[in-house]
């Protein structure tokens, strides 16, 4: 471990970042031990949580040593790519920008919430380094994690972290472990045939929809900023032989743990047994604390928490018609978190033949298909633990798995139960569901807004079918010959709604069913304006997306709970980013 702190300060020295080069920063209780930040006195873990915001980052630091403790690291030290064995991660420093770096947005929520900084330090200088990977913080050594996947169903062997360096762990003063990690900030041995850069276009879309899906109440990955630079990148968007000339941007992205179903296969596939175990025994025993760590079942205990967890976050999905755009298993994480942000899409007419990413010519991950993957995912998930059960735990692991469609549509019926205002349930309710879903479907209604607006609008209303004019996605649903019928169940049902009263109900619904996600139409907007340096639609779109279930007076402004513009229609998003 001594090993890679000296190359690492000796690295700081070639950048010229003296003041960060200290000794006793590098190797001072930050790297080796937590209690001088989170224990008092008394020994408890207050003293920490009592101190103000960090204003200045010079009394701020990451660790890697939980990684370099644990698992072997790539002895190889050169960086280039190359196919990596015995071990889970490769040192390898960020590649610093060449020109000017601007910041475009920061998430104070993250910032001093979860880092524990005052906002202030967004406006410094050393933050503007540090989170375009200009520079290093004391007690961090970057890693890329080393990880395989299944691409569109087709084992891809050996990814990993092509783009994105992890450089640090820090343990916050509520003693929660945020794993930190850059995206876009160069090569590494697991680059491929990339630049190891990122774009701005797809840098803003995953700053704001990693946000908004935590606004949502979605698990998911958080983005604590994104900066842009002048670097000339090159990018062929749709794979059609045009290139063009676009800047390199990064996002600083923060999660419990960047760990995924990739992570597990790689090392199964080539038959890494032992540092397989060691990987899924410190997963267990730092991200699932349910799981009893000496139990020779704790792999079987493991795998049903991730089947549960992951019907849970497909469903979470659709309630909000997110369609993810590429669910390889690289791109799933162990702990059922949302991550990797890419081709993603907001449903706008319900359809569930829905594809976000032009580059799925098969309609592989179209959203009706997710809940399916998330279990074809599993399933590969299931493989890669296979060497370590014994044959009466793969035949219970099967049964599990056997169990996620239930799990599944348990989960789906309970969440759109709510969307509909029910309380409890009722034998009807699925068919209430269908039904409902069907109508949109036939009518091309938009899902978001018809689901808001139906929470807006009231019983009587709907009885009278007197649905006002601003109700434009409930007033497309209307026109279908169903909708009365349906209007009749649905109000014979909210009967059944014991103690409750319509303003108790559309109170209830407007806290679950969104007015604003973010729309391609809304990036795009954001994105072309951002790329004339004028970042103002960024941030204003951050600021709603704070507040989605809440009607806003800006946002109203903007038209963002309107219908799409026509010029929307042929909008696309690709992998390319």
């Amino acid at each position: 471990m001594r090993y890679w702190l000296l190359v690492h300060l000796l690295w700081m020295v070639q950048l010229g970042c003296a003041k960060c080069c200290k000794m006793d920063h590098l190797l001072g209780p930050d790297v080796f031990s937590y209690k001088h930040f989170y224990m008092n006195e008394s020994n408890n873990a207050l003293g920490y949580c009592e101190r103000r915001k960090i204003t200045s980052l010079d009394f701020w630091s990451l660790s890697s040593v939980i990684f370099l403790d644990t698992f072997p690291i790539d002895p190889i030290q050169e960086n280039y790519v190359r196919r990596v064995r015995r071990c889970i991660f490769s040192a390898v420093y960020p590649t610093p920008f060449h020109s000017r770096v601007q910041l475009v947005a920061v998430s104070q929520d993250v910032l001093e919430n979860i880092l524990d900084l005052d906002s202030s330090v967004a406006e410094t200088g050393d933050f503007l380094q540090i989170v375009s990977g200009g520079r290093i913080v004391p007690g961090s050594l970057p890693l890329a994690h080393r990880y395989g996947g299944h691409q569109f169903g087709i084992w891809a062997g050996q990814l990993g972290d092509g783009r994105a360096h992890l450089i640090g762990a820090y343990t916050n003063r509520y003693g929660d472990r945020w794993e930190l990690q850059l995206k876009g900030s160069g090569k590494t041995p697991y680059s491929r045939d990339g630049d190891g850069r990122a774009v701005l276009r797809s840098s803003i879309r995953e700053f704001l929809c990693s946000e908004a899906m935590y606004y949502l109440g979605i698990p998911t990955s958080r983005a604590a900023s994104l900066v842009v630079s002048d670097d000339g990148v090159w990018r062929d968007q749709f794979y059609n032989g045009n290139l063009n000339k676009e800047r390199g941007a990064v996002v600083l992205r923060v999660a419990k743990s960047w760990f995924r179903i990739g992570s597990l296969e790689e090392l199964a596939f080539s038959q890494e047994l032992d540092l397989l175990r060691k990987l899924l025994d410190f997963v267990i025993q730092e991200y699932f604390p349910l799981v009893d760590a000496s139990s020779s079942y704790r792999y079987l205990d493991f795998f049903s928490r991730v089947v549960s967890q992951t019907a849970n976050l497909m469903s979470l999905w659709i309630s909000v018609g997110f369609a993810h755009g590429v669910c390889n298993t690289d791109n799933f994480s162990l702990l059922s978190i949302t991550i990797d942000y890419g081709p993603f899409g907001f449903m706008e007419s319900y359809d569930p033949n829905f594809v976000p990413n032009t580059s799925d010519d098969e309609g592989r991950y179209k959203i009706g298909n997710q809940a399916s993957i998330g279990m074809f995912n599993l399933n590969k998930l299931l493989q890669a633990l296979s060497p370590l059960l014994s044959p009466r735990e793969k035949h219970l692991a099967l049964k599990i798995l056997e169990g996620y469609p239930d799990l599944y549509y348990n989960r789906f019926a309970e969440l759109f139960r709510v969307k509909l205002g029910f309380l409890g349930e009722s034998e009807d309710d699925g068919l209430l569901i269908t039904l409902f879903l069907k109508l949109m479907e036939d009518t091309k209604a938009d899902f978001t807004m018809t689901f808001r607006q139906l929470s807006e609008i009231t019983q009587d209303q709907l009885a009278d079918n007197n649905i006002p004019q601003e109700f434009w996605a409930l007033r497309d649903v209307a026109v279908h010959t169903s909708f009365s019928d349906w209007v009749v169940l649905y109000l014979l049902r909210l009967q059944k709604n014991t103690s409750d009263s319509d303003t108790k109900r559309r109170q209830r619904m407007t806290r679950v069913n969104p007015r604003y996600v973010l729309r391609n139409w809304m990036a795009e907007s954001a994105i072309r304006k951002a790329e004339m340096n004028d970042f103002t639609e960024v941030r204003l779109l951050q600021q709603v997306l704070q507040k989605p279930f809440q009607m806003q007076a800006k946002a109203e402004e903007a038209g963002y709970s309107l219908r799409p513009p026509s010029w929307a229609k042929n909008l696309k998003v690709s992998c390319s980013s």
